[in-house]
Parts: structure tokens; sequence; C-alpha cells
């Protein structure tokens, strides 16, 4: 008989929590101060803008400037951040017996519910 099996065939219990659930970079928020992004430009007069960007958003970043020939733009992380949508609120639904707010002037659970 394995060591692995106990009572009733089933396996030990002690072993299935060692790693499970547990996010280590959970807490890891980009654009913060303690984890600025780091963008790459191609020119003084792009790396002004993104500047302006990151102070508008209000995030933080080390933006350097690459003029090698053949050098690419990496603004990937910033992008994906601004373009980030809000929270999308509903507004609280009627009440069965209230009024329906298409404005019929019935009961909401004999009009639009």
């Amino acid at each position: 008989m394995s060591d692995k099996f106990f009572f009733k065939g089933r396996q030990d219990a002690r072993v299935n929590h060692v790693q499970s659930g547990y996010q280590t970079k959970a807490n890891q928020k980009p654009g913060s101060k303690k984890f600025p992004l780091s963008l790459v430009v191609t020119s003084e007069e792009r790396k002004l803008a993104i500047e302006a960007q990151l102070a508008e958003a209000q995030l933080y970043g080390q933006v350097t400037v690459d003029t090698r020939d053949g050098a690419e733009e990496s603004i990937a992380a910033l992008t994906v951040l601004l373009a980030k949508s809000d929270t999308v609120k509903v507004e609280k639904v009627p009440a069965r017996n209230e009024p329906c707010v298409c404005g019929s002037g019935k009961k909401y659970k004999k009009c639009c519910g």
C-alpha cells in the first residue's frame, strides 16, 4: 500500500493548501510610485508629450530617449492604462410596485418588468 493514501483511499489534506490561491504580484499596480512604467521614445519632443500624458493621468514613469537608427518606441504599457475604461454604474432598477420609468403610468411589474 502506498504512503500517499490514508484511510478510505483519501490523500493527505495538508498538502493541498501549499500552492493554491496566493497571488504574489496582485498588489503591483503599474504606474505607481513603487512600480513606475519604463517607456522608450525616439525623440525629445515625444518625451515631453509622453511626460504630459503621464502627469495628466497621474501616473509615474521613467521615459528614456533612444536615438539610434531603427529604434522603436515602447509605450504599450501606457496605452493600456490610458485605454482602460471606468467601472460601469447602472442606475437602480425600480421596485416592482413603483411607477414605470418609461412614463406609461403603469406599475413597473405590469409594464417593463
